[in-house]
């Protein structure tokens, strides 16, 4: 007979779905780490439930203060509110792991009282020993030959100074769930060996500490990564004894989520630069985006396509659609998709987001002038179409702030601005000679008086001007530039970079 210890009882199951994220801090927020917390947002925020954060912080000690902050500061970043946990409150707090072990003590207490845990004293040595014996492999693991010891022979034990581990006792029939994202899944009885749950020094693991909070704390469904997949069985024999207790009326529904994988094909390590989440805010990647991309690993929209909102996401998202193959990290992806969001944006906002960036790098000064600021404004919808992130576009617009007799200097890694072939003096003294006697300084009338009066040689005059006013081969549309700096600003681009070539060309 199976035992289906992952069936909800209807009769059970709180009417408002509880998700959980309860990440360990060991390491810089992660691609692999953040997306959990991305689909376990979206399913609570679906059904109108409610998203918790929980730290399990007992096994990351040295980690917590280093990687504590950033946990929090990236789920800010997203916009992935958490409706329960540290900064917030609650009722079934607290919320970090290392505040609840008195928690997860008393209930192992009464999982050991009810017969649901037990002493187990073997050594390893002792276990490999039985083993052999029996003719298993030493890789066996443990046998449960602890299950039925006397009272005297643990007494016996104690006395040789012998410290009890606790174990769980498992279902000796086969283990049938229904996995959110796998369907059907089925262990067999002698997959899980009776595990332990309470070190000998008293310290309960992760598969006691994880399901009490989660049983205690009402959570109704968590989407976890797959490593934790073969953990599941011992979990839901705790879940299923914690129901026996009275400790909770129904076990919630897992799921297990596919890994995301580098480009080798290999587990998503922290150690490579693109894994960490904060970094892509550096490089200008905004938060909606990041949601978008993190949400359609593994999973798609079903009306929105490739780019959706949050709010598009919350609307649409089915644990169901959830594919369960591993998905290689995508960075061209995630660029196109950012670069699509980037687009959306109107214009206040598109400046408002590209603000900070051009403060961090210098261009601007912390507190912009309302001068700075209009042309900001002006310039937005200039680089808005083409670049992808907001870093591409600081760079893009940076020109607009420089002094105008220092362009020249900043020949940058674009190649030689004054003295190399990308500049032809004689075509830019052409245009500088011509657009000396245009009053009318629009994009449009300048267009015109070059074309006009330059004629077959406006292409490279074009290119001159595009090196003299911004220092960059390569730069916004040119005329559209030209008009951003006004007639005196271009001018006085121009008569120094004609000034700044060298004795040679002159």
């Amino acid at each position: 007979m199976a035992t289906h210890l992952s069936q909800v009882a209807p009769t059970g199951t709180p009417a408002t779905v509880r998700t959980a994220f309860s990440p360990s801090p060991i390491g810089p927020p992660s691609i692999g780490l953040i997306r959990a917390a991305v689909v376990n947002w979206a399913l609570a925020r679906h059904h109108g439930g409610r998203f918790v954060l929980r730290i399990e912080d007992t096994d990351a000690a040295t980690g917590m203060a280093e990687y504590y902050q950033p946990l929090t500061e990236v789920l800010r970043w997203l916009g992935l509110d958490w409706d329960e946990g540290p900064g917030v409150g609650g009722h079934n707090g607290p919320y970090l792991q290392s505040e609840r072990r008195e928690i997860h003590l008393e209930a192992a207490r009464k999982l050991f009282e009810a017969g649901d845990l037990y002493e187990s004293f073997s050594t390893r040595e002792e276990i490999e020993a039985r083993n052999r014996a029996a003719g298993r492999p030493l890789t066996a693991g443990y046998d449960n030959g602890d299950r039925d010891v006397s009272e005297r022979r643990k007494a016996a034990y104690r006395a040789e100074g012998r410290t009890a581990v606790l174990r769980m006792r498992m279902p000796d029939e086969e283990v049938v769930f229904d996995d959110l994202v796998r369907g059907r899944i089925v262990f067999p009885p002698s997959h899980t060996p009776d595990p332990v749950m309470v070190r000998a020094n008293g310290d309960p693991l992760f598969a006691l500490a994880n399901t009490v909070d989660n049983a205690m704390m009402g959570i109704t469904h968590s989407l976890r990564g797959d490593d934790l997949l073969s953990s599941t069985p011992r979990q839901l024999a705790a879940y299923a004894a914690l129901q026996r207790l009275g400790i909770t009326t129904f076990i919630p529904r897992l799921g297990h989520i596919s890994p995301v994988l580098d480009a080798r094909g290999k587990k998503l390590s922290r150690a490579v630069p693109d894994a960490e989440v904060l970094g892509y805010r550096k490089r200008g990647f905004l938060p909606e985006a990041m949601v978008n991309y993190l949400a359609s690993i593994g999973w798609s929209h079903s009306t929105a396509g490739p780019v959706f909102t949050r709010q598009e996401l919350i609307e649409d998202y089915d644990v169901g659609r959830m594919r369960a193959h591993p998905v290689r990290l995508d960075v061209a992806r995630i660029t196109e998709i950012n670069a699509a969001h980037l687009r959306r944006l109107s214009i206040p906002d598109y400046g408002a987001a590209l603000l900070p960036h051009l403060i961090r790098a210098g261009t601007l000064p912390r507190e912009p002038s309302t001068a700075q600021r209009d042309l900001l404004s002006r310039a937005a919808p200039l680089v808005q179409r083409a670049a992808r992130t907001l870093t591409e576009a600081a760079e893009a617009v940076a020109f607009l702030f420089l002094p105008d007799d220092s362009v020249p200097a900043q020949a940058g890694a674009d190649g030689p601005m004054v003295d190399g072939p990308v500049m032809d003096h004689d075509a830019l003294r052409a245009a500088a000679d011509l657009l000396e006697g245009l009053e009318d300084w629009t994009a449009d009338s300048v267009r015109l008086c070059l074309t006009k009066g330059l004629g077959q040689q406006v292409r490279p005059a074009l290119g001159a001007l595009r090196v003299a006013l911004t220092g960059r081969p390569v730069a916004p549309p040119l005329y559209e530039t030209l008009a951003l700096l006004g007639r005196t600003r271009s001018l006085c681009r121009m008569r120094h970079a004609l000034s700044a070539q060298s004795p040679a060309r002159r």
